[in-house]
């Protein structure tokens, strides 16, 4: 049986250190007094963790549980495995309280550096030669992916590269980014945009729902154009093709604002030599995608197993928010009553048809 989210429940958390070699809990800890996880897929590591302890802890892995207890039946559902690095002591005049922060095991990447100069060569497959990098460089598990693109020129590292960043960049020429288990093991997630992906969760507003009243929207309209202009020159002449949003029922139109705020594209990606009518839909179609608002939006609710990347749907009418697509970017997961998580995702839409 799987847990079900909406009902009623008991929860605790319990804490053990990970053997990094095996990768397998070993002792638990039973002097955290209060853990906050941190999941952000804008930062290189993936997240972080804020752990507050009764005494001091040596560097170690660290992973977290949220133990379930439903309809008679015990659940150990992993939150995350951590890094602990950094301990401060603070004493109160009763008792002492040993504040850590705890990292991804991606920072392993993060603390090395590639030799100045390292190259992979033309035409290496990408993903079997992060995966071999990545395996060597840090301790965690790595789960391969499948993908047989080839690098289409020399790859070298920067002075600056951290094997982290030298990695991060290389397997974006495959359209990968690094991804994080609970359990802590490595993985390649393939770049998709929110159009292609399915909701996992449906976040309602009904008597069941796990979702918290307050919802913030953030939006921003400034710098999404309204015209488009596009040039294509050669030695013996150019082309040339202006599109304009004048639609009144469009929110950024020429007419709706009172002005105009114009994109030049001087270098179109196009094959072959275009005619006028090619350059004309390019345009019609660059305006088309640049005429999209990206909403970002914050909510809290229960915890319940939706990770950083995936898709969710909203569908809480008092905020406005209708069958929404959102991806999740970011999750703030308090080891508290109720595991609340405070999620951030975004939802694009069209402003011109």
């Amino acid at each position: 049986m799987a847990i079900d989210w909406t009902a009623s429940m008991q929860q605790t958390f319990e804490f053990y250190t990970v053997d990094p070699n095996t990768w397998k809990d070993v002792d638990a800890v039973t002097t955290i007094k209060s853990c906050k996880i941190d999941r952000d897929s804008s930062q290189q590591t993936l997240g972080s963790a804020s752990i507050d302890a009764k005494d001091t802890m040596d560097e170690c892995y660290l992973r977290v549980y949220l133990i379930v207890i439903q309809n008679g039946l015990k659940y150990q559902v992993p939150l995350g495995t951590f890094l602990i690095q950094t301990p401060g002591i603070s004493f109160d005049g009763k008792s002492q309280t040993v504040s850590v922060d705890a990292y991804t095991p991606l920072m392993e990447l993060k603390e090395n550096l590639p030799p100045i100069g390292y190259t992979i060569f033309k035409n290496t497959e990408i993903m079997d030669t992060a995966v071999s990098l990545t395996r060597e460089h840090l301790r965690a598990p790595v789960v391969p992916a499948t993908d047989t693109e080839v690098l289409s020129s020399d790859f070298v590292a920067n002075v600056s590269d951290t094997w982290l960043t030298f990695l991060i960049d290389l397997i974006a020429n495959a359209d990968y980014t690094y991804d994080l288990d609970e359990l802590g093991r490595v993985l390649f997630a393939p770049d998709q945009d929110i159009a292609s992906l399915q909701p996992v969760w449906k976040y309602n507003d009904d008597n069941s729902s796990i979702l918290y009243p307050d919802v913030e929207d953030e939006r921003d309209l400034y710098g999404i154009p309204n015209v488009v202009e596009v040039v294509y020159s050669t030695d013996t002449g150019y082309l040339y093709s202006r599109v304009v949003n004048d639609d009144p029922g469009s929110p950024i139109s020429t007419v709706t604002r009172g002005r105009e705020i114009v994109y030049r594209d001087s270098s179109p990606s196009l094959s072959g030599t275009p005619t006028q009518g090619v350059l004309d839909d390019y345009a019609t179609s660059l305006l088309r995608d640049l005429s999209c608002l990206e909403h970002t939006i914050t909510y809290k609710h229960g915890y319940c197993g939706v990770r950083v990347g995936d898709c969710v749907e909203l569908n809480y009418e008092r905020a406005g928010l209708s069958h929404v697509k959102a991806k999740v970017t970011a999750q703030s997961i308090s080891c508290e009553t109720g595991c609340p998580v405070e999620e951030t995702a975004v939802y694009t839409t069209k402003l011109w048809r």
